[in-house]
């Protein structure tokens, strides 16, 4: 699994609510901030990894967010469950 991302147009104080099978990174980032984790640079995200389950994240603005799982230097599968409050 390289990553896992879903877009979706949030408002301010919204929350996301992320359940996993495992630790992993759950990250939120605005438009400019995904293309630069996809082309490898420095960004800045919103989250991190969670190490317990469900993790979650307050909407910092409203907008465009991309909500994206990872495992890091991890391998395998990862279950999980995205829930908009």
């Amino acid at each position: 699994m390289k990553y896992k991302v879903l877009q979706k147009y949030l408002d301010y104080g919204d929350m996301v609510s992320v359940e996993l099978n495992r630790q992993a990174y759950v990250l939120l980032l605005d438009a400019t901030n995904y293309e630069r984790f996809k082309k490898g640079r420095h960004y800045q995200k919103y989250g991190g990894l969670a190490k317990s389950s469900p993790f979650k994240i307050s909407v910092p603005s409203t907008g465009e967010w991309f909500v994206v799982l990872h495992l890091g230097k991890d391998e395998g599968n990862l279950k999980y469950n995205i829930v908009f409050m």
